[in-house]
C-alpha cells in the first residue's frame, strides 16, 4: 500500500492571489474577482452586493455574477437581509465556513492535542489526551486514533474519500527538526523512537490524507502571531520552555526556519555552566539548564524535596517557600541568557514566553527582565503567551488554513 506523503509547510500565499495561469484570460479574471469577494466576506463579515461593489471597485453586475458562481459552488451563502431607510431591502452574503475543514495536531511528551476547525478558524471539535505511548509507532497510532475520534466528534468522514466539506489539510507539530528528504523528525530527544523512518507515513496512512509536519516551536510562533500576543509584530520570537526548549522566529508573518529547518533550536547549544557546587564549570546543553526539569533539579538542590514537577515548584514559590523562590529566581536568570541569545541573533522587537513554564510567567518575567537588563544591551519586550499550551495546536490550525482556503476555492470553482 502506498501511503500519502508527509510534507512540510510552505510559504504563505498572499490573500488576494489565486493560483491561475500566468497569461490573461476571462476565466482567470472571473476567478480573481470571485477570490477577492470571497476573502472580503471572510475577513469583513456579511455584506451586500452594493457594499461589495463599493469596497472592491467592481461593477454591480460583475459582483452579482461572481456571487452567483460562489453560491453555486457552495462557498457563499445568504446571511439575511438589510432594510435601509430608503430603497430596496438588500440581501446579505457571507462566506460559508463549513465548505471545508482542517485538522491540527500537537505531539508532546505528556499530551496529544487534536483540533478540527472550519474555514473561519473556529474550532468545532478537539481532544486533549495523555500521551501513553512509549515507542514511536505507539505514539503515531495513538495520534491517529485521537484524530479519528475528533473527526467523529465534528461529524466528518475519516480520511480517504473525504466529502467536499471534509478535511482539506492536516498539520502536525512535534519537537525536533523535520527532515523533508528522509521524512523523519530528528532531535526529538524526549520522544523515544520518534526519528524512526516511516512514522509520519504511518500517520498519513492511518488518516487517509497527507500531513504537513513542522517543529512545535515554529507552529507555536505562528499561532501566537495569528491569535495571540505576537499579533501585529513585524519581528518576534516565541520561546517555548517545557519538556524541551525551542524558539520560533516570525518576520512579517513568515517563519524563519533557516537552511535546514533548525533555526531556533537553541536547546542543542553546548555551553559551560556551573556545576552543583557553583564553582566547577561543565559543558551541558542549554536545554538541560532552562527546560522545566531544571527548575525541579534546582529546587531539590536548594532543599525543596516535596516537589516533583515545575508546576509544584511554582506553587510552592507562590506560597512563599524560600527554596522554591530561590529556584525560580535562579531559573529566570538562566532563561534571561536564552532570551539574550535570541536577541543577539534575531533582534526581535518582542519575545513571547510560552510552553509549560509560560503558565508561571507571573513569577518568571520580573526577575528575567531584570537579569536581561543587567547583562544584555539588546532588550526586546518580553511578555507571556496568551495562548498557553494551545499555541502549538492553534499554530497547526493556522498553518493548515493558509493552504486550505485557497485549495477549497480552486476545487469548487474549477471548470467541469
Amino acid at each position: 500500500m502506498t501511503h500519502p506523503q508527509s510534507t512540510s509547510p510552505g510559504r504563505r500565499r498572499p490573500a488576494g492571489v489565486a493560483p491561475e495561469p500566468a497569461r490573461w484570460s476571462r476565466q482567470r479574471l472571473r476567478s480573481n474577482n470571485e477570490w477577492l469577494l470571497l476573502e472580503l466576506l471572510r475577513t469583513g463579515g456579511p455584506s451586500s452586493r452594493a457594499q461589495l461593489a463599493r469596497d472592491t471597485g467592481l461593477s454591480k453586475p460583475t459582483v452579482s455574477a461572481a456571487l452567483g458562481s460562489l453560491e453555486t459552488a457552495g462557498l457563499v451563502r445568504e446571511a439575511g437581509t438589510l432594510a435601509p431607510d430608503r430603497g430596496r431591502t438588500a440581501v446579505l452574503y457571507r462566506a460559508h465556513a463549513g465548505a471545508g475543514h482542517v485538522l491540527g495536531m500537537d505531539v508532546g511528551r505528556a499530551r496529544l492535542r487534536v483540533a478540527v476547525a472550519d474555514l473561519s478558524g473556529r474550532v468545532v471539535a478537539r481532544r486533549d489526551v495523555p500521551n501513553l505511548g512509549r515507542t514511536g509507532p505507539a505514539v503515531a497510532d495513538a495520534l491517529v486514533a485521537t484524530a479519528r475520534d475528533t473527526l467523529a466528534d465534528a461529524g466528518l468522514a475519516e480520511g480517504g474519500g473525504c466529502p467536499a466539506d471534509g478535511v482539506v489539510r492536516a498539520v502536525v507539530g512535534s519537537p525536533g527538526v523535520w527532515d523533508e528528504r528522509q521524512r523523519v523528525m530528528r532531535h526529538a530527544a524526549h520522544l523515544p523512537g520518534w526519528a524512526r523512518p516511516g512514522l509520519f507515513d504511518r500517520i498519513a496512512g492511518g488518516l487517509g490524507m497527507p500531513v504537513q509536519v513542522a517543529n512545535d516551536a515554529n507552529l507555536a510562533a505562528l499561532g501566537e502571531y495569528t491569535y495571540g500576543a505576537g499579533a501585529g509584530s513585524s519581528v518576534f520570537a516565541y520561546l517555548l520552555v517545557g519538556t524541551g526548549v525551542g524558539v520560533g522566529l516570525v518576520r512579517d508573518g513568515e517563519l524563519w526556519t533557516g537552511a535546514h529547518g533548525a533555526a531556533g533550536e537553541i536547546g542543542m547549544l553546548q555551553l559551560p555552566f556551573p556545576g552543583a557546587d557553583l564553582t566547577i564549570r561543565q559543558e551541558m546543553p542549554l536545554e538541560d539548564v532552562v527546560a522545566a526539569d531544571a527548575v525541579v533539579d534546582e529546587a531539590w538542590r536548594l532543599g525543596l524535596t516535596g516537589a516533583s514537577t515545575a508546576e509544584e515548584v511554582c506553587a510552592a514559590a507562590r506560597a512563599g517557600d524560600p527554596a522554591a523562590r530561590a529556584a525560580i529566581a535562579r531559573h529566570a536568570q538562566q532563561l534571561s541568557f536564552a532570551v539574550a541569545v535570541v536577541a543577539a541573533v534575531a533582534d526581535p522587537e518582542l519575545v513571547v514566553l510560552g510552553g509549560g513554564l509560560g503558565r508561571s510567567a507571573d513569577l518568571l518575567l520580573p526577575p528575567l527582565v531584570e537579569a536581561l537588563h543587567r547583562t544584555c544591551e539588546l532588550r526586546p519586550r518580553v511578555v507571556a503567551s496568551t495562548l498557553g499550551e494551545d499555541a502549538v495546536l492553534l499554530g497547526a490550525v493556522a498553518t493548515a488554513l493558509e493552504s486550505a482556503r485557497l485549495e477549497v476555492f480552486v476545487q469548487r470553482t474549477a471548470p467541469a
